[in-house]
């Protein structure tokens, strides 16, 4: 931490356990970084200090809190007062799919089910993360993993490469998670696999498309046809005030395309 006349006590405070953090007193400073980040978004919402100094306060505790997290690494047993900072650090980590259609019982009764990544597992995973899924609920999401011992607050995975997909499976699953799902924020059924195990390995033997946007829209009674026929008078009124029918058309067909895709994303979202 580089001092600055500047800085304010609570700057300064929390630049001073950054400095001062070891093995030793990580317990003691990491809860005085935790407090003093308190009071400082306290004194900023009380407008008694400036957003530049929240800012300086937020990224130092942040410092703080990856250098408490390498103290703690090499301890043989961690301090109740240090278990949250895996939680802390932790990344989340968006899934396309819905929990509340895919896995409805995590979100019900607190299931777990067994989640594991299924490739680059040739490389240490050295991030760690909670899993969010794609629909607009706080509690769309996998906070609680099975441990070797005990339930963990996050998942040890690898940190994403730009432009690549990163696979999870979740286990255990079964067809009961499936016959429980709804059409919670109208994402559907996903798609589905039939795997055999043969003497060569496991093996595909019947690919099953997941539900289209058409498909789910009609369950709460709107009818492709009638959806086509108000965006095309849209577009219609829209050439009257000047849109190209260029434009209009390209639009009508985005439209359709859409009605006719999956409900996850897929490679054409």
């Amino acid at each position: 931490y580089e001092s600055d006349e500047s800085d304010s006590e609570l700057v300064k405070d929390m630049g001073s356990m950054l400095d001062n953090i070891t093995q030793k007193n990580v317990q003691g400073q990491w809860l005085e970084a935790r407090d003093i980040r308190e009071r400082a978004r306290q004194a900023f919402e009380l407008g008694v200090t400036s957003l530049e100094t929240l800012g300086r306060v937020e990224q130092l505790y942040w410092s703080v809190a990856k250098r408490a997290a390498r103290c703690v690494a090499h301890m043989t047993r961690k301090p109740e007062e240090l278990e949250d900072l895996e939680v802390v650090l932790a990344d989340t980590y968006y899934a396309n799919f819905s929990l509340f259609q895919s896995l409805p019982d995590v979100w019900a009764i607190g299931q777990l089910f067994p989640i594991l990544p299924i490739h680059r597992l040739h490389e240490e995973p050295t991030a760690r993360a909670i899993i969010a899924d794609l629909t607009c609920d706080s509690d769309g999401r996998l906070d609680r993993f099975i441990d070797l011992r005990d339930v963990r607050p996050v998942l040890e995975v690898h940190p994403t490469r730009k432009g690549e997909s990163y696979i999870l499976a979740v286990c255990l699953v079964g067809a009961y998670q499936e016959i429980l799902g709804d059409l919670h924020n109208l994402f559907g059924d996903t798609h589905a696999v039939h795997v055999v195990q043969t003497d060569k390995g496991p093996k595909v033997t019947r690919v099953i498309d997941g539900d289209t946007v058409t498909s789910v829209l009609k369950f709460v009674q709107y009818e492709r046809k009638e959806l086509i026929h108000r965006i095309r008078t849209a577009a219609d009124a829209a050439i009257e005030r000047g849109v190209t029918r260029n434009t209009a058309a390209r639009v009508v067909a985005s439209y359709r395309a859409a009605l006719d895709s999956y409900t996850y994303l897929d490679d054409r979202s």
